[in-house]
């Protein structure tokens, strides 16, 4: 694939944020909901899926593995699947994009079918590290054959039957846990995942919706996940809530523009996803949840934010696993409160699609906040809710977060602040510059 060439923009203070919006599908939902209805007997039909880049990357590969994927005008996604163990041997590498997700997902699924795929991917996802999926899934027998550091490009050749494992987690990650619950699908017996501390949970949720025999019950060192194998999935019908991910941008910014109010509705609250808003709570942010129901068996509801006079915090390291996608957002909130607001416990942020302690360290700086890197977060210096001096260019370094968060930063500055890619928006959020400009925010093109 090659690279998409660079789109600079630049955003300049504005009104306020006034209205409503409605953000796009759940990624994380997205990519499982794609993975299961093509390992179901029958169609599924999958309502509201996010439709970015990550997403697509995934759906891609279930096709190239037998799945028949089609959507319709309506943007209903039908999905004809090959069953669990049915997966057909791609006939060419596996093309991840930017997407960590799908790849560290689709390494599990592969892991216990007798099938050998060759994931690739793009500068940035090359360079994350696949070792703690490649590990545990060696153990039930997949040989997988990476490239220095285990990265990508990387080859998994499955094993059937796979064996089953009782794996601890070595650290908080719903992508290893899922990798692992995945492969054991396909792997006769009881796979077992545990963790100590709780990480999105949404493959549990839509495994048992599916019809997997999966059960989750406290142990003396956290919480045991098991998953009987040789499973049989039913179709489904899925409907994909508004992503909190997408969603925290659009808070944050309504927090910290004079004037603003804003409902952004069909969010996914999920509580292993609602840490940032908890966060935001705590510094003083005006978030109310309005209309809350159950959609699917997960907590949706529509957020009311209003611009409010934020306070810097020490914000508890045990809220990383539930908003660990949503810290840049948070460090640009920090950025515009009064005080200091520290955040550690993050050392997950270093392996991201960027290392986003550094990144946004820097791109912070570009917009003039004085900022401590340590090696698990960062303490940042906050304007007291003052405009940020602007001024500079943001470096993105192909991370679709920190565009957005460092777009949300220039809604509030004294001088222009200039971006360097609006590219690895459409990874997550393609719509996401065009709902600035409905709103009246609209960014001004560079020359690259």
């Amino acid at each position: 694939m090659s690279p998409a060439p660079p789109r600079p923009f630049q955003l300049a203070a504005s009104g306020p944020l006034l209205g409503e919006v409605t953000v796009p599908g759940d990624k994380s939902i997205s990519h499982r909901a794609v993975m299961f209805a093509s390992l179901a007997v029958g169609e599924s039909r999958i309502e509201g899926l996010l439709e970015g880049e990550d997403v697509l990357a995934t759906a891609a590969a279930m096709r190239a593995m037998g799945a028949d994927i089609a959507r319709d005008d309506a943007g209903v996604w039908r999905i004809h699947g090959v069953g669990v163990g049915g997966l057909l041997q791609p006939e060419r590498a596996l093309e991840m994009g930017n997407s960590g997700t799908s790849t560290r997902l689709l390494m599990g699924l592969v892991a216990s079918h007798a099938i050998t795929a060759t994931f690739v991917g793009d500068a940035s996802l090359s360079r994350r590290p696949m070792a703690r999926v490649a590990e545990p899934l060696r153990r039930m027998g997949a040989n997988i054959a990476a490239s220095p550091g285990d990265t990508l490009p990387l080859m998994v050749r499955g094993l059937c039957p796979a064996v089953p494992i009782e794996y601890r987690l070595p650290v908080a990650s719903a992508q290893v846990k899922s990798a692992v619950l995945l492969a054991g699908l396909n792997t006769p017996g009881i796979t077992r995942v545990i963790e100590r501390v709780p990480t999105r949970d949404h493959s549990e949720r839509m495994l048992r919706g599916f019809g997997a025999e999966l059960t989750v019950e406290p142990g003396p060192d956290g919480t045991v996940i098991s998953i009987r194998g040789e499973a049989e999935l039913r179709p489904q019908d899925v409907i994909v809530p508004g992503d909190p991910s997408s969603a925290a941008f659009w808070a944050v910014a309504a927090l910290i523009v004079p004037g603003s109010d804003l409902l952004i509705r069909n969010v996914l609250l999920n509580p292993t996803r609602a840490g940032v808003y908890e966060a935001l709570r705590m510094m003083g942010g005006d978030i109310a949840v309005q209309d809350e129901r159950e959609v699917g068996g997960e907590r949706v509801g529509d957020l009311r934010v209003r611009n409010s006079a934020l306070t810097g915090i020490e914000v508890p390291p045990d809220l990383a696993p539930s908003m660990i996608d949503e810290y840049p957002a948070l460090f640009v909130a920090a950025a515009f409160a009064h005080g200091v607001t520290v955040a550690r416990g993050a050392h997950e942020l270093r392996v991201k699609e960027s290392d986003r302690v550094a990144a946004m360290a820097a791109a912070l700086a570009a917009a003039g906040v004085a900022t401590t890197e340590h090696d698990d977060g960062l303490t940042v210096q906050g304007s007291g809710g003052e405009p940020l001096p602007g001024g500079g260019r943001v470096a993105t370094r192909l991370d679709h977060r920190i565009a957005m968060s460092m777009a949300v930063a220039g809604l509030h500055v004294r001088r222009p602040l200039a971006i360097d890619d609006a590219a690895p928006i459409a990874t997550s959020y393609p719509g996401f510059l065009d709902t600035m400009a409905r709103l009246g925010l609209a960014p001004t093109w560079l020359n690259a």
